[in-house]
């Protein structure tokens, strides 16, 4: 258990050793002026030693050996690794030396790099724009041999260059540059293309020309970066190098084997499996795989990051132009990056007896291929395999688990050997696990038959990882499932096959809705209105077996609804309710699930019509006070509406009598005094007046009636109040 001890105890260590390592460029960082200059020797790469998987996608790796005086060890990594690496990386010198440095290749971006030389590649320069960024340099240019009126060979200064353009003998224009040297005879104008060779005789410019060429052929390969370790001390002792880095996450496949007769306890195998997807091997290396998930992230600590700054001009030529000035930035404290913490020093038990590998016996198989064989007698072998157990003991656990803070850990007992770019099973869980046989119905996953299941009790003592299962019932196939992270002790359902032999017909009832309770306060009636869902499942069992149904209806508390008159569920999840039911074989059985919800609903009486008070009075949970209460209230309304119907017949006969009155003062008008006609309309006009203004009066006393009433009803439904 040395491998996670250590895990946990270096954890204070990580601070002081990464704030110890020096992160440089090309160089590294050097020691102290006052330290006296150490010879290095060169060592050869520390190899892997200890491996620790995560299932969050990333490995630790360490690598240690043994190192001699002052020595620097050089190693290799991807060049996508590097960031991790400089994130993490954390030594230790076990002899009581010191790391003075560590160095890696930089990666100044190339642009950046050939800008920085006197002559710039970068974008493909022609050898016109070449030569006119060395303008005033000394060069030595070769002519080919059939050039005529120019010596083969001429020394000068470039002057520059200029395009010409020359007409050929078919007209067509075209143009050529011109080399313009400054030579000890005088200007010399020489055509590229008649130049053979050009050197310069600077040697300065020469090599730096060289060495801009040599920055664009490394660039070709920046798959591999060099990282070198300066270890200082004195005689021969261990050293070690933790880092972690991107790696495929491992994963974990169970098989689990169910004794047909049900007297033997199932029996279930884990394996990990674990991919090696670097260029090296891995020999001899301790290995731990652990379940938790540590938060990692990338961050780019590799490439340098310049900051663009303004560019000014001098006073001489431009005006002073107002100046900005940003803020103070706050220091934050230097967090410790937890999992690297975590890591360092890791280590793992140590190695015992290795696991025999598994061997599995196909007893029928070779019995089939034998000749002669009768028929009787392969029906025989047939039955015998169907009794058959499969034997799982042949593999045993080659891991020792343990608990690490809020993660669990697989210490592999054996030094693992695993080739670059190949794959491993390795066993990690081999023993008994507590199962209970079920069939598990859910509507929404089979609408008419149920699942063959298990209820699992993680009984192993370890922490089951998520994964799938393969189930065998003897030595047969039986069907695949998965399982999420069981914790030790922990029970979890599964399910790998439809139960054929057990059929569910789920009927669904209309939902029933019902006000239970009526309560009045101050003319705001509130009534409690239930509605009720009720779900029966009816089950038949025609399997030789009998069935322990559990059935999973959806839970809805979060919108209100609870069980009522329902048997207890067996369990609650967010989503779901599970209840269990027996059913024998060849019998039937049914479960009813009754849900209920209860609605609050307000309504003021003021704002409602008759036919809402007769409503409520049409309810049977109305108590008799209230039923009295809205009685009354029914009366005061029914005189209020007497009198607004008196009055409403009232201010009709005036309306009518004021359009009969319009028309006979149109005939008076039209027809003569002396006319017997004027005489009668004069007649009644004289009569509607006398009772114009007696339905006059009557209105006036019918408002006031009216509206008394109408006062008299609110107030009594606003003081209303009864249970």
């Amino acid at each position: 258990m040395s491998f996670v001890r250590r895990l946990l105890w270096l954890t204070p260590v990580l601070g002081a050793a990464t704030a110890a390592v020096l992160l440089s460029g090309n160089s590294g960082i050097s020691a102290p002026a006052t330290a006296p200059k150490t010879e290095l020797k060169t060592a050869v790469g520390l190899p892997i030693s200890r491996v620790a998987l995560f299932s969050s996608g990333v490995g630790y790796f360490a690598r240690s050996g043994d190192v001699d005086g002052n020595v620097r060890v050089d190693l290799t990594f991807p060049e996508r690794d590097i960031n991790d690496l400089l994130k993490s990386m954390t030594l230790e010198d076990f002899g009581d030396g010191q790391v003075s440095a560590v160095s890696y290749d930089s990666r100044e971006p190339i642009d950046r790099t050939l800008a920085s030389f006197a002559i710039n590649l970068n974008n493909n320069p022609t050898l016109g724009q070449i030569l006119t960024q060395a303008r005033g340099e000394q060069v030595e240019v070769v002519l080919q041999q059939n050039v005529v009126g120019q010596p083969g060979t001429i020394s000068g200064k470039i002057v520059g260059l200029e395009t010409h353009k020359s007409t050929s003998d078919k007209g067509a224009t075209t143009d050529s540059e011109v080399l313009n040297l400054w030579c000890a005879d005088g200007m010399r104008a020489v055509k590229l293309s008649d130049v053979q060779r050009l050197r310069f005789v600077n040697p300065t410019i020469e090599a730096e020309v060289r060495r801009a060429l040599e920055v664009l052929s490394l660039n070709h390969d920046q798959q591999k970066k060099a990282v070198s370790l300066h270890f200082t001390g004195q005689g021969r002792r261990k050293v070690q190098v933790g880092y972690v880095v991107e790696n495929p996450i491992w994963k974990t496949s169970y098989r689990l084997v169910l004794d047909k007769d049900g007297k033997e306890v199932p029996k279930v195998q884990g394996w990990a499996i674990v991919e090696n997807p670097t260029d090296e091997d891995w020999n001899g290396v301790e290995m731990s795989l652990i379940s938790g998930r540590p938060i990692s992230f990338k961050m780019d600590l590799y490439n340098p990051l310049y900051v663009n700054r303004p560019t000014v001009e001098p006073e001489l030529f431009a005006s002073l132009r107002p100046p900005t000035y940003a803020g103070d930035l706050k220091k934050f404290a230097k967090a410790i990056d937890p999992m690297a913490a975590m890591m360092d020093g890791l280590s793992a038990p140590k190695p015992t007896a290795a696991a025999e590998p598994m061997e599995e016996k196909r007893a029928l198989s070779g019995m089939r291929g034998r000749s002669g064989a009768s028929r009787g007698d392969e029906e025989e072998l047939l039955r015998d395999e169907a009794k058959r157990q499969l034997n799982l003991d042949a593999v045993q656990s080659a891991a020792t688990a343990a608990k690490l803070g809020d993660n669990f850990s697989y210490n592999i007992n054996k030094a693992v050997d695993l080739a670059r770019q190949k794959s491993a099973l390795l066993p990690i869980i081999a023993g008994e696990i507590e199962a209970k046989r079920v069939s598990i119905y859910n509507a929404s996953v089979q609408a008419k038959h149920p699942l063959l299941g298990l209820r699992l009790k993680n009984t192993t003592g370890v922490h089951l990882m998520q994964g799938p299962i393969t189930v065998f019932e003897g030595a047969t196939y039986a069907g695949d499932t998965r399982v999420l992270d069981i914790q030790p002790k922990e029970e979890r359902l599964v399910s790998y096959a439809i139960d054929l032999g057990t059929e569910v017909n789920p009927v669904v009832t209309t939902p029933n809705e019902r006000i239970t309770s009526v309560k009045i306060d101050k003319g705001i009636v509130t009534t409690n209105t239930r509605i009720r869902f009720q779900n029966t499942y009816q089950i038949v069992n025609r399997s030789p077996m009998d069935r322990t149904l559990i059935l999973e209806h959806p839970n809805r508390k979060n919108e209100g609804f609870n069980l009522v008159e329902t048997v207890k569920p067996v369990e609650e999840t967010a989503d779901l309710w599970r209840f269990e039911l027996p059913v024998a074989s060849g019998k039937s059985a049914s479960l009813t699930v009754t849900e209920e919800d209860n609605t609050l609903s307000t309504i003021e009486l003021t704002n409602s019509n008759d036919d809402q008070i007769r409503f409520f009075l049409a309810q049977t949970v109305l108590s008799d006070a209230a039923r009295a209460k809205l009685n009354q209230a029914l009366t005061i309304k029914g005189k209020c509406d007497q009198a607004e119907r008196e009055l409403a017949q009232v201010t009709a006969e005036i309306e009518r009598i004021t359009t009969d009155q319009t028309r006979l003062r149109q005939n008076l008008r039209e027809v003569p005094p002396t006319a017997e006609a004027y005489k009668r309309y004069l007649k009644k006009f004289d009569e509607q007046e006398t009772e114009m203004d007696a339905l006059t009066e009557r209105q006036k006393s019918l408002q006031t009636s009216v509206h008394q009433a109408r006062v008299a009803y609110e107030t009594f439904l606003s003081n209303l109040t009864v249970e």
